[in-house]
């Protein structure tokens, strides 16, 4: 069985209160970036590079913002690790938020919780991951989709804020945003997203650099 590892602190003070100037929305966010568990961010980039040198799938799902973000993100992956355009190993990722028309048949067909699990049931291998974001961590939907991943023997990644919802116990990875405030976990989703893909993809181009000097020398 695998063991879930999920971090999170007490959210400051400062984010019960109202804002009502910008700078109180800028400090908060300021306060909570000493404040992230940044050990399990660099955890998942562990798993995901390990799982891109295995030729795996990740899979990206969401609601609404974390929908627009789940597709972000798998743009980020999919085109931006693929060094300078070259041919080494490409990242294999999918966001299951795009794909409107098969979302609405599995939504009127059957029921809008199904709409991530049906399109894992398809697509989903062992050694795959599944990667899902949600400011709650109690959207249905997405639970249901980690629940269906991790029966399928898929490692199980999150993104979540307030407690980590009942996500956090269906993740091996969480990362939880210590906020009850949905725009700033949102925020730190995003910014969460970009250091994963910044990292990720410096070290598979680290990687690939000398593996296409060798080859240019070698036909030399």
């Amino acid at each position: 069985m695998k063991i879930s590892r999920s971090a999170t602190v007490p959210a400051p003070e400062a984010i019960s209160g109202k804002i009502t100037v910008a700078h109180q929305y800028f400090r908060i966010l300021k306060d909570l970036v000493d404040q992230l568990p940044y050990s399990t961010i660099d955890e998942i980039v562990e798993e995901l590079l390990h799982r891109y040198e295995e030729g795996r799938t990740i899979f990206l799902f969401g609601n609404g913002g974390s929908a627009a973000l789940a597709s972000h993100l798998a743009c980020d992956l999919g085109k931006g690790t693929a060094a300078d355009g070259n041919n080494q190993s490409r990242l294999r990722v999918i966001a299951l938020t795009d794909n409107i028309p098969l979302i609405t048949a599995w939504a009127n067909d059957s029921s809008y919780e199904s709409i991530f699990a049906e399109q894992l049931r398809n697509l989903v291998s062992p050694g795959d991951v599944a990667f899902a974001i949600s400011g709650s961590g109690n959207s249905p939907n997405v639970l249901a989709g980690l629940k269906f991943a991790r029966s399928a023997g898929a490692t199980t990644i999150g993104l979540t804020g307030f407690k980590g919802g009942m996500m956090k116990t269906l993740c091996d990875y969480c990362v939880v945003v210590p906020s009850d405030n949905m725009q700033i976990i949102e925020d730190f989703h995003l910014s969460v997203s970009h250091a994963v893909f910044t990292v990720i993809r410096q070290r598979i181009c680290d990687t690939a650099r000398p593996r296409m000097l060798a080859q240019s020398t070698a036909s030399d």
